[in-house]
């Protein structure tokens, strides 16, 4: 029996199905990692690191056609999104190769002796990766690059339902050249995730998804003593304070919302509108949503595919369907067909609803009405979460303003879907710890070793 199976969520059709590793198999591949991280780690150049990963991020654009159809039937990314997803993991492997000078190289330090001081960077070792199903290759590729880059070894445990993804891109390494156990994909229950964390070859792990998987990571982390950096969840603001094209507002809103059919950690959820705004903003970016094609994720045309699985539409629509049963107005959508859902809008919500610090993972939005730039920023900041956010204003000081009181990882201001291989990502509260990408990325599983010479 196995939970790791490949289940078009547009047909239902299952394509493959994936067994779950055995003892022994799980057994080889910590021996495998701890055996390469003895080696790779320490005796391996930068240079060396650097020539395998751009090979690795060569083979991804080699391969991206047949990699961005394996997401496709996975878990039902459009597929302009699921290339692009591709072009952007290769793009995110070769930054590392690029920057891997700067990764590795010594800090100084001033001293007020004699000699020297510099923190030396050494790998820790062996680290286990949990990624999500929202971004099969992307999430990958900005754990397992930069701590490949600074000399740790990769085992990396996929989402049930993105075995063949997990499969190509161990495949992708293998093929690369890299040393055996430098990444080794396993399929590991749950279960097993624990024990390899509590293992004493494993010296870090890594989660991007639920809270509840973060934190169940965290607990067995904590208990055996491992650095752990955790991904979660996101309900990011979008603040809207004064704008000279509020259409060209409002479509950037539905493309900040829609982006890979809404299932997106940093995707923006909730749309704060001062007064003198909030008619005009609700009226274009209703109209901009309900325009949002929703259909075969295999057409260029559509912008909306299925949701990742069935269970996750039900999800969502008993979360709109809780909504409105408290008092919030369904503006345009909240039905399903399937793993299908329409583009959705809600108003008037209140505090005292559920939905008001929940994550709508889907393409639905929450529009709020607010006074001016205080009221803002407090209904930005009353959330549990704390990844992204975004803010649209014309006065620049205004934005620098409001960008130093939101409580988030990131503030992207005028723009959206900006993410860059140099820029960090990463949240606080409970959207999670750590950054990922960037430079800092290189820094979260590392042994920063002070070396002083008199």
């Amino acid at each position: 029996m196995s939970d790791y199976a490949v289940i078009d969520p547009a047909t239902g059709e299952t394509h493959a199905t994936y067994p779950t590793a055995t003892a022994d198999e799980v057994e080889r591949a910590l021996g495998a990692a701890d055996e390469a991280a003895r080696g790779w780690g320490r005796t391996s150049t930068p240079t060396e690191r650097a020539d395998l990963l751009r090979r690795a991020a060569q083979l991804h654009r080699e391969r991206r056609e047949d990699l961005a159809k394996i997401i496709v039937r996975e878990m039902g990314k459009q597929i302009d999104g699921a290339l692009g997803e591709v072009d952007f993991a290769a793009d995110i492997t070769e930054y590392y190769a690029d920057h891997i000078d700067e990764i590795t190289a010594d800090a100084p330090i001033p001293i007020e002796g004699e000699g020297t001081a510099v923190i030396r960077k050494a790998p820790l070792g062996v680290l286990l990766g949990v990624m999500p199903w929202n971004f099969p290759y992307y999430q990958v590729a900005r754990f397992a690059a930069p701590n490949i880059a600074v000399g740790n070894t990769i085992l990396l445990k996929h989402a049930p339902q993105c075995p063949e993804s997990a499969a190509a891109i161990e495949a992708i390494y293998r093929d690369a050249g890299f040393p055996a156990g430098v990444y080794t994909n396993v399929y590991l229950t749950n279960e097993q995730a624990a024990d390899v964390i509590a293992d004493p070859r494993v010296h870090g792990a890594s989660v991007t998804g639920s809270e509840r998987a973060g934190a169940a990571v965290a607990e067995v982390a904590g208990r055996n003593l491992k650095k752990v950096a955790l991904e979660l969840g996101g309900s990011d603001p979008f603040i809207v304070l004064s704008a000279d094209d509020i259409d060209a507002v409002a479509q950037a809103a539905v493309d900040a919302r829609l982006d890979n059919s809404g299932q997106s950690c940093n995707g923006a959820k909730r749309f704060i509108v001062v007064d003198g705004l909030y008619d005009a903003f609700v009226e274009a970016f209703t109209a901009k949503m309900s325009a949002a094609s929703v259909g075969d994720p295999w057409s260029t045309d559509t912008v909306l595919g299925p949701l990742s699985s069935v269970a996750a539409a039900e999800r969502l629509e008993k979360q709109i369907q809780d909504a409105a049963a408290q008092g919030a107005t369904i503006v345009t959508g909240g039905t399903r067909d399937g793993a299908f859902f329409a583009p959705t809008v809600l108003t008037d919500v209140t505090p005292e609803m559920d939905v008001y610090r929940e994550e709508l993972f889907g393409p639905a939005g929450v529009v709020y009405r607010v006074a001016d730039e205080d009221e803002a920023v407090r209904v930005a900041n009353d959330t549990p979460f704390g990844l992204g956010s975004y803010v649209y204003t014309t006065d620049p000081e205004q934005a620098t303003r409001v960008a130093d009181r939101i409580e988030a990882g990131m503030v992207y201001v005028n723009l959206v879907l900006a993410d860059e291989p140099g820029l960090p990502f990463g949240g606080i509260k409970r959207s999670g710890t750590g950054r990922e990408l960037g430079l800092l990325a290189a820094d979260e599983f590392v042994n920063k070793k002070l070396v002083r010479i008199g």
